[in-house]
């Protein structure tokens, strides 16, 4: 099979989600995203004009890939609490597997004071009227959803970072990793299940 080859605004935007990954919006300079692609910097002004507007692309595609995936899970009427449960989780774990580093990047944007996250995903319209936050308040009318909400989230993006606490102090090395998430993948849904079935 034969690979499609990367149109130039592609190899940029590949390129930048890279670097801005690894040393954030602040640390990134666009010669450097440029070098990561192979291009000259005049090209990639050519495209996108400035770093800003090159970093709220990233970021629009990397909520895209957070949230996008998930939501018509939440949102699907069709499911019943256990499926959706197990459908995220899955989901869930297979984006992370493939880009570990996203939690930490979308977390330390969400953080800045003029923040453009809120903006690009309503995730709070979203969840707000969200199926499975009515399956749960049907299921345990005493539990406030968000307790739910919030340990889905640690159990699931938690590890991934945590990673590099892993990586520096030789607790896990790569293989040991995925296997650790393989196991926890299996683990998560059955933990939820419980919290909501006790």
């Amino acid at each position: 099979m034969i690979e499609k080859e990367l149109t130039t605004e592609e190899k940029i935007l590949l390129s930048a989600s890279k670097v801005f990954t690894e040393k954030g919006f602040a640390g990134t300079r666009t010669r450097d995203i440029a070098e990561e692609a192979g291009i000259n910097l005049a090209l990639l002004n050519y495209y996108f004009r400035s770093k800003e507007k090159l970093f709220e692309q990233v970021m629009k595609v990397k909520m895209v890939l957070l949230f996008g995936q998930i939501v018509p899970i939440l949102t699907n009427e069709k499911t019943n609490l256990e499926e959706k449960i197990d459908l995220v989780s899955n989901k869930y774990f297979e984006i992370l597997s493939k880009n570990p580093n996203l939690p930490l990047f979308v977390l330390s944007e969400m953080q800045k004071k003029n923040s453009e996250v809120k903006r690009i995903i309503p995730v709070n319209k979203i969840f707000k009227n969200s199926v499975i936050l009515k399956q749960i308040k049907e299921r345990k009318p005493e539990l406030n959803p968000s307790h739910f909400l919030i340990n889905f989230l640690s159990m699931t993006i938690f590890p991934f970072i945590t990673k590099p606490v892993f990586n520096t102090f030789d607790l896990m090395n790569e293989t040991e990793f995925q296997q650790f998430v393989e196991e926890r993948k299996r683990l998560v849904p059955i933990w939820i299940k419980t919290l909501l079935n006790q």
